[in-house]
């Protein structure tokens, strides 16, 4: 069966995300959708507004076949790492395409630039090294590396969608048989827009106008079942998980914040104060923000102190990659019989005890995600894949 995946969060799902599935399909003429999702705690370091089986389910409801957990090594990570795991786990099930949307307005060639970066990769990490300590955030440093080794192409990497793409296309090119790219121009909506449009609005937009709850405003760019998820199931956000960030910050000393995954430069002690005087996760951001940390990369931070991760899981997690199934539909189902023998990695469709180990970080991301409310159903045990047959 010819397939075709598509990365995600889907934070909420939207009439967007909706499209891209019926367009991977289309432009890749697959037969089956995988969608590779983020579980609970997302890119930016957030925790997800709903649980990662609800929006599963949403996903399966609204044109997607199969979908696959990327795990919180990956999932809560820089666009590089991010792009990694969602790459790997697409070759692991031997995926013929791979559709992504993007906010770039130029006739970006992004097979051409993978291939690129795959064989100039080690001029590209000494440029970065001589510039990487003059002051700039990390997109705007790489932004300036690719000016000097890939003149006239037009590269920015602000723009967060251009920046996933680039780096599935970099990610994409290392492997013997890469998948097909199909970037998919964004439609009306920008990734930071916050204004809600006629068909469509961006999950930014979506999630300030849930918040405010005014979900009246939000009738038209979302499917009916997400509006229903939204009132039914418990919604979080960071405010809900301040307490249990303030106290990890204040009751650690430096020493235990310093073994965090990414605490470097003695951001710590600035972490630490912030915390000591704010009230709220957004006081804390705003006093801990600075020019050289990007609120994404504060929030990524906050989101492995929390869970309290160390490097040496990361490393172990990505030792021991898996595929997890969420939910699949009839055709998806099929797909997965199909390719099961051949499988690069292992596949899991219930998470058992023997697994506790491998699987540690993710599971201890699952219960502390369920602290943020107490509606919020058991994430890892016990549970099957969603079957929408």
């Amino acid at each position: 069966m010819k397939s075709c995946g598509i990365i995600v969060e889907y934070n909420p799902f939207h009439n967007g995300h909706q499209y891209h599935a019926k367009m991977a399909r289309e432009l890749s003429g697959a037969e089956v959708v995988i969608a590779v999702m983020s579980g609970n705690f997302l890119q930016r370091g957030e925790p997800a507004i709903i649980d990662k089986w609800t929006r599963a389910n949403e996903a399966l409801s609204h044109g997607v076949d199969l979908v696959v957990e990327l795990p919180f090594a990956y999932a809560v990570q820089s666009a590089d790492y991010f792009a990694a795991g969602g790459v790997k786990l697409l070759q692991a099930f031997h995926c013929d395409a791979l559709c992504f949307g993007t906010d770039n307005q130029t006739d970006m060639d992004y097979e051409q630039f993978g291939n690129f970066v795959y064989k100039h990769q080690k001029e590209i990490d000494h440029t970065y090294q001589i510039i990487k300590n003059n002051g700039m955030s990390y997109p705007q440093q790489m932004t300036e590396v690719f000016r000097k080794l890939y003149p006239n192409s037009g590269l920015d990497f602000s723009s967060p969608n251009h920046i996933l793409g680039l780096s599935y296309a970099k990610e994409n090119a290392a492997y013997e048989k890469p998948m097909t790219l199909y970037p998919l121009p964004r439609e009306k909506a920008g990734y930071h827009d916050t204004k809600i449009h006629q068909e469509f609005a961006s999950a930014t937009a979506i999630r300030k106008a849930i918040f405010s709850e005014e979900l009246d405003q939000i009738n038209q760019v979302v499917p009916k079942q997400v509006i229903v998820d939204l009132v039914i199931t418990p919604t979080v956000s960071w405010e809900d998980y301040w307490p249990l960030l303030k106290y990890k910050l204040i009751s650690s000393s430096i020493a235990e914040l310093q073994t965090i995954y990414q605490m470097k430069e003695g951001i710590e002690y600035r972490l630490q104060e912030a915390a000591k005087t704010s009230d709220s996760f957004q006081t804390f951001m705003e006093q801990a923000k600075t020019k050289r940390y990007t609120w994404t990369r504060l929030q990524r931070l906050a989101t492995y102190i929390l869970n309290n991760v160390k490097q040496q899981e990361i490393e172990n997690a990505w030792k021991y990659s898996h595929l997890q199934v969420l939910g699949f539909t009839e055709q998806g189902q099929r797909f997965l019989r199909e390719e099961k023998k051949n499988l690069k990695l292992p596949l899991i469709t219930k998470i058992s005890k023997n697994l506790g180990s491998q699987l540690a970080l993710d599971i201890r991301s699952n219960m502390l995600y369920q602290l943020g409310n107490s509606n919020i159903l058991e994430q890892s045990f016990g549970r099957f894949p969603i079957r929408i047959l």
